[in-house]
């Protein structure tokens, strides 16, 4: 028996379920990228908020890459459960806030384009780093945004406009350093390319706050809708298992209306910087370090490499004297407190977290992980051990000679390494004129530690 709209009430009753009527809510929020994240984060905290009497903010998926959660949650009536892990304990719950979801389609007469422009007020992003589409310099390359969200959005903007329709709020929820300003700026290209007319409506009417997002979630396998199914009495294909904790900070910034979401868990700040900062260089910070590092040591899962006896001290030292000392906290904000909280989390095997889920687009994830680390420790005169051992595993995995790389500049990171050696792939990449030298420019002793543990 299938999950759907039909079965929901078949649901046994420790399954938790929402308290309102699907099917008078309207579509408020139009999603670019609805994978395991977004379901388990910016659905779920729509869904408790409109189970809290908030009204009309369902959501129409769109999903970019394939049509992979369109053929899971289209047959459920856009429906799924979420599946809170802790030690041996697990906390389900059907949510209801995706109304429907749309596999891409770059016509003009999108139907994700028609549900923004008929009455969504707010459009929100998780396409991962790559998914904005930077060009090794920041700037938008706009061959490849030409595949992403960038056309929905501006053919959206231009109908709008015509129709005289208010402005729309783009809340980035990446892990991007000022996602909103990085948004903004992005979309601001794309436009002066491609639809001129609408960049001074968008500049005037839209607004892009930035966020902070924090859950962990893990990849579903076939084993957990196996057990689930066998646990609640019915399959869910597009069933997401994550952890108890979770965050949302968002920049109190928007154009129109918005989900009442800080009465149910977000909080609305005048600034995200410190907490997206803390969120980026402490936890995915160490979570890549556990990746690659991992990976190397023979570990599969996170919370097998946060046990091992010389990762666990390079990590707590990463987080607390390389990373949480780069950056002024907000007031309240307590760094070592959520550096504890961070090891347990990373501690729970319940998550069967898998480091190489971690690992996948590393060149997009470095320079806001480490390589701002790096700098300002640099300036400061102090130097960053932990990060460059991270470092040197991440140049060892990007070789491809012991597994698959996924990265989308796999090829070039490889190439590099077949002309530059292991004598130069450091500087190739790091050095004054390196790939990522923009970011930080290695001194001598920082290439130099890199290097020793290429050997």
């Amino acid at each position: 028996m299938r999950l759907t709209p039909e079965t929901l009430y078949q649901l046994p009753a420790d399954v938790a379920c929402f308290g309102y009527d699907r099917e008078e809510q309207s579509i408020g929020i139009v999603h670019f990228g609805i994978g395991a994240f977004h379901r388990a984060h910016q659905a779920w905290y729509t869904d408790l908020a409109m189970s809290n009497g908030e009204r009309h903010w369902m959501i129409a998926g769109v999903s970019l890459r394939s049509d992979t959660v369109a053929a899971q949650l289209e047959p459920q009536g856009g429906l799924y459960t979420l599946t809170e892990r802790s030690g041996g304990t697990a906390q389900t719950r059907a949510i209801g806030s995706v109304r429907q979801v749309f596999a891409v389609d770059r016509s003009p007469h999108a139907p994700s384009i028609s549900a923004m422009t008929l009455g969504a007020q707010l459009v929100t992003i998780t396409v991962t780093e790559k998914g904005y589409c930077r060009a090794p310099d920041g700037s938008l390359d706009l061959e490849a945004a030409d595949a992403s969200f960038y056309p929905h959005l501006a053919a959206g903007m231009e109908e709008r406009m015509l129709n005289g329709t208010a402005g729309l709020t783009l809340l980035s929820c990446d892990n991007l350093p000022g996602n909103g300003e990085v948004l903004r700026r992005l979309m601001g290209e794309y436009l002066t390319a491609r639809a001129p007319a609408a960049l001074d409506w968008f500049l005037a009417e839209c607004a892009c706050p930035s966020s902070m997002v924090d859950r962990i979630v893990p990849a579903t396998t076939a084993a957990d809708l196996d057990n689930l199914e066998d646990r609640i009495g019915m399959r869910d294909e597009g069933a997401v298992f994550t952890e108890r904790f979770s965050q949302w900070v968002i920049e109190d910034k928007f154009a129109g209306e918005r989900p009442g979401w800080e009465k149910v868990g977000a909080q609305l700040v005048e600034d995200v910087a410190p907490y997206e900062t803390a969120k980026l260089r402490m936890l995915n910070g160490a979570h890549s370090a556990l990746a690659y590092c991992g990976l190397a040591r023979g570990h599969s899962y996170v919370h097998q490499a946060i046990a091992d006896p010389h990762l666990r001290p390079l990590v707590d030292r990463l987080m607390r004297e390389e990373a949480a000392t780069s950056f002024t906290p907000a007031e309240g904000q307590d760094l070592m407190a959520y550096a504890d909280r961070l090891i347990e989390r990373f501690a729970d095997p319940a998550l069967n977290h898998r480091l190489i889920q971690i690992a996948m687009d590393g060149s997009q994830k470095i320079p806001q992980r480490w390589l701002e680390t790096l700098a300002f420790q640099q300036r400061r005169g102090r130097r960053c051990p932990a990060i460059l051992e991270a470092l040197a595993a991440w140049l060892l995995h990007i070789r491809g000679d012991v597994r698959e790389v996924d990265d989308p500049m796999a090829r070039k990171l490889a190439d590099l390494w077949l002309s530059e050696g292991r004598d130069g792939i450091a500087p190739a990449l790091f050095g004054w004129q390196g790939l990522f030298g923009q970011y930080w420019t290695a001194d001598a002793l920082a290439l130099g530690a890199i290097g020793a543990k290429l050997a």
